[in-house]
């Protein structure tokens, strides 16, 4: 997608991923069956997760991409499995629970084509664990969503970051929060900061900040993401674009206007672009071109807009292998 940039600025986030070149990618989320709705009425079923839908996109572009999850064995759990072996997303490190049922996301549309949800959950068995990979020098790791903030989780979770970041992997972070969860801010709080620092690059909307922390515009929310020990944001917002903040300054790219079918999945989709611009444009030899990653990530994320899918289509995916 065509963009217009302004206030570039040339002072550029020294990035380690591409010092070795570019390593695995792993994505790290909750899988969920999107049930989506118009005007009341059921009009498609998706397997989804924030974290699912960005590795489908990357896989989808040609990019090696590993989900690690819990997934049930139940009927939609084997769905989404079967989905994500015909994407060649590798599902090494997901793993089966025993027992429980898959995530129901329920995503109402309204007129401007946001989604509000409901989500219906099982309880992780207790005393549960699923395997990490070896994190190499180069990896990238995007991690975030509730799923990241649970006490079944983050056990496992946090030590495995914490590793990977010292080993020398580029950790990303999108917190994804949702309205649903609104009732237990202020017990998670802790854990959405700790995640913030743990993170190299946070992207984040301008609902999320706004839920977790009142924030109004992206300065804001920086001042919370760099205080927490982030020094880098990707602040997204919607129709309005993206900017991108640093300790040293900021700029923004604007996305052409379009008439979206579905914006589920178009923050997902623009992390997957972003990661896909870091692996596919390396810099020369330091200094990053950030303005073509995100024009990367608004290319992902208007083509998600477009269909009730969550994930860039196989057409595009093929296009920019050309």
């Amino acid at each position: 997608m065509k963009g217009r940039q302004r206030e570039i600025l040339h002072d550029y986030i020294d990035l380690k991923i591409m010092t070795d070149g570019a390593g695995q990618v792993y994505c790290v989320g909750e899988t969920v069956l999107d049930i989506i709705f118009r005007a009341d009425q059921p009009v498609a079923a998706k397997p989804g997760g924030s974290m699912l839908n960005s590795a489908v996109s990357l896989a989808r572009a040609g990019d090696a991409v590993n989900f690690i999850s819990m997934l049930p064995g139940d009927r939609v759990g084997q769905l989404i499995l079967r989905f994500l072996e015909e994407n060649h997303v590798s599902t090494h490190y997901l793993a089966t629970l025993p027992s429980g049922k898959t995530i129901l996301a329920l995503a109402f549309l309204d007129e401007h084509r946001d989604a509000e949800y409901v989500f219906y959950k099982d309880t992780v068995p207790v005393g549960f664990e699923f395997s990490m990979p070896e994190i190499h020098k180069g990896d990238i790791i995007l991690f975030g969503s509730f799923f990241s903030l649970t006490g079944d989780v983050r056990p496992a979770l946090i030590p495995f970051i914490r590793s990977a970041k010292s080993k020398g992997a580029f950790i990303m972070y999108d917190p994804n929060f949702r309205k649903p969860h609104l009732p237990d801010l202020e017990r998670f709080r802790p854990a959405i900061i700790e995640n913030i620092g743990l993170a190299d690059l946070v992207r984040g909307s301008d609902e999320d900040f706004r839920l977790m922390f009142g924030t109004a515009n992206a300065q804001e929310a920086f001042e919370v993401v760099s205080r927490s020990g982030c020094p880098l944001l990707v602040y997204t917002k919607n129709k309005d674009g993206a900017e991108l903040l640093t300790r040293s300054g900021h700029f923004c790219v604007i996305p052409e206007p379009i008439n979206p079918v579905s914006t589920i999945g178009a923050g997902d989709a623009f992390n997957a672009g972003i990661i896909h611009g870091l692996l596919r444009h390396p810099p020369e030899p330091a200094d990053y071109d950030w303005p073509q990653v995100l024009q990367v990530a608004l290319r992902f994320s208007e083509e998600v807009c477009m269909s009730l899918d969550n994930y860039i289509s196989t057409s595009f995916g093929k296009s920019l292998r050309l």
